[in-house]
């Protein structure tokens, strides 16, 4: 058993910073137990949630999502809030760790971005054990006016079990936006976050990259609910098997008049033991709205690797390439770390990609 102490380079992985360089406030969580919770910037407030349930916050458990009695027994979990107009510089950063073997990590989330607030929160989940099973339910709360950009980085052991279950509701002017990346997905992850746009002008986007290796599988999706006047959602996800499953879903619903909202699939096979399935949903309650999208699955094309190579780079750094490309992952917050070792993952794959 590893502590969570111990792992800073680890903790670099899903975007952790131990040190707290350029970060408004740190959260760290160990099993059950909060190993670090601290503010270091006016204007965000963080605390165990529990204590943020005893402080008179309770109006946020379970306000965003129906209550489900499989998920009730949490241990503990973060409250993230910032105050009505606060904007702080540095990104709030959060950590949910598994350190014993065959453990269960069962947390409650809540995140709130006041009015007229701006809120970036960075969370990195992961273990330092093969073994155990995550349970997460979060709610996120974005006020009028308000944005928040959730960033979230996941890195598990290889037989690791995951299960988040999330919600968002975004008032009138209101954006969110989600950034997720995972490269260790473990043995098998399955989310399916949905926002519900329920004020005038309000947005959201959701951007995925997702990597499966060998073993793994992963059921990753995103639903919004567009039911505010000229709302707006965007959910785009870029997935590359190398081995393993990857179900990429995507759901948009529109309910009012002159909505827009936007479907993108992607997927990369570069193992030909691997598996993409693209499920993309549009579902259109009104007359003039305006929702589309677009899916697609495939290889690496041969004539791209070829036009490359005629302007002198190698076949190897020409695939890199293209699939660096394809990927996208100029994320805001993403370490350097998990850039480099996207880097190698991509290396290592050349020689199945044609």
């Amino acid at each position: 058993m590893s502590s969570v102490t111990d792992q800073k380079d680890k903790l670099l992985m899903v975007g952790i910073d131990t040190e707290e360089k350029e970060r408004s406030a740190t959260f760290i969580q160990e099993e059950d137990r909060v190993v670090s919770c601290g503010v270091k910037q006016e204007g965000v407030e963080l605390l165990p949630v529990k204590k943020a349930l005893e402080k008179g916050y309770g109006e946020y458990l379970w306000g965003a999502l129906e209550k489900d009695p499989q998920y009730e027994g949490f241990s503990n979990g973060y409250f993230i809030r910032s105050e009505p107009g606060a904007k702080p510089v540095f990104p709030v950063q959060a950590c949910l760790y598994i350190a014993k073997e065959g453990s269960v990590q069962h947390v409650h989330n809540i995140v709130v971005a006041d009015e007229n607030s701006e809120l970036h929160v960075i969370t990195g989940c992961t273990s330092g054990t093969k073994r155990g099973t995550h349970i997460g339910v979060s709610e996120f709360y974005v006020k009028k006016g308000a944005l928040l950009h959730f960033t979230m980085i996941h890195a598990w052991g290889d037989e690791i079990e995951t299960y988040p279950k999330t919600a968002v509701v975004v008032e009138e002017g209101g954006t969110f936006i989600s950034d997720y990346i995972c490269m260790h997905p473990g043995k098998a992850i399955k989310m399916y976050p949905t926002v519900y746009l329920k004020g005038a002008g309000a947005t959201a986007r959701f951007q995925s990259v997702l990597v499966a290796v060998p073993g793994a599988s992963m059921d990753i999706g995103s639903r919004v609910y567009l039911s505010g006047e000229n709302t707006r959602a965007e959910i785009i996800s870029r997935a590359v098997s190398v081995g393993g499953e990857i179900i990429a879903r995507g759901h948009l619903i529109g309910e009012v008049p002159g909505v827009k909202a936007h479907l993108e699939c992607r997927g990369l096979l570069l193992d030909p033991k691997g598996r993409i399935h693209a499920i993309p949903e549009l579902e259109g309650k009104a007359i003039d709205l305006e929702m589309t999208h677009e899916a697609a699955v495939g290889k690496i094309d041969r004539e791209e690797v070829e036009y490359l190579m005629a302007r002198g780079m190698t076949e190897d750094d020409a695939v890199s390439s293209i699939v660096r490309g394809f990927l996208n992952v100029e994320i805001m917050g993403l370490p350097e770390p998990l850039k480099r070792e996207l880097d190698e993952i991509i290396s290592k794959s050349n020689e199945d990609a044609l």
